[in-house]
């Protein structure tokens, strides 16, 4: 048997027979688990105060963006260029991406509990009444009606790249996708804005508490949702996606429309009903 009818078996032999994706061993789920770990470590030493807080919470930082740049990189090429996203494994993805929405949406059951909890029935400790006495509330009709304005403008354009992306027309979808990133970075602009010039800290009582982690914690996924929709733009651009093959870019889509249902009942309960 000479080295080509060989090299002809083996290559029959490795041909993948059946749908899923096997995945190949790889370093990064340990090296992000040790990245987290740090910066853990280094964020409670950096609040205490510990000499090399600061340095370790940086290190850890470092080696989670390191992690996720490369392992996302390893996920585009085998979903785009080495074909291990088949229709069964995109199937799948599907369902892990909308498991995971639901987790996200249960840490917002989690925060507006508490502020209902704390605003519906509130101690003698505040005064009995919500906004509690000394607190000076936003204008819901101000920056936080601007950016929800802002919000669903770019829902609307992310929706428009989608439309595009299924009709094959890639320059609308990737002015869609950079109308979308750009009003992204405007909104968290402004919510910058609005606690840099708010009265009150999160240190100011339960409704400083309950406001900047509500608030704040929506603001973090909007910045999450930029980057993803950011990578998106750039694929976009590179000529990843195709009509029957974007779901990195409808996993990104759908994060961002949750970012844009949460901010509807933040902007309606927070702002409006929790400082009438």
């Amino acid at each position: 048997m000479g080295f080509k009818s060989f090299r002809i078996i083996h290559m029959k032999k490795n041909i993948q027979t059946h749908g899923f994706h096997l995945v190949d061993p790889s370093p990064w789920p340990i090296l992000v688990a040790f990245g987290a770990f740090t910066t853990t470590l280094g964020g409670v030493m950096y609040m205490h105060s510990y000499s090399g807080g600061g340095t370790l919470l940086s290190l850890g930082f470092g080696i989670i963006l390191y992690t996720l740049f490369v392992w996302w990189r390893d996920v585009i090429r085998e979903a785009t260029f080495e074909g291990y996203h088949t229709s069964m494994v995109q199937r799948g993805l599907r369902y892990g991406m909308i498991l995971f929405i639901l987790s996200e949406a249960t840490f917002f059951v989690a925060f507006f509990w508490a502020f209902f909890h704390s605003s519906l029935a509130p101690t003698i400790e505040i005064g009995a009444i919500w906004p509690p006495k000394g607190i000076e509330v936003l204008n819901p009709w101000g920056v936080p009606f601007l950016n929800t304005i802002i919000l669903l403008s770019s829902g609307a354009a992310v929706t428009w790249a989608h439309y595009a992306i299924l009709a094959n027309k890639p320059r609308a979808a990737q002015a869609g996708l950079a109308a979308t990133v750009l009003l992204a970075l405007v909104f968290t602009a402004l919510q910058a804005l609005e606690y840099i010039e708010a009265s009150f800290t999160i240190s100011d009582g339960i409704y400083g508490s309950t406001f900047y982690l509500a608030t704040g914690f929506h603001g973090f996924h909007v910045i999450i949702g930029t980057l993803f929709l950011t990578i998106c733009l750039i694929r976009q651009y590179l000529g990843h996606f195709t009509s029957k093959h974007h779901f990195g870019f409808e996993a990104a889509a759908w994060y961002f429309h949750f970012v844009d249902v949460v901010w509807l009942f933040l902007f309606v309960s927070i702002y409006w009903w929790g400082s009438a």
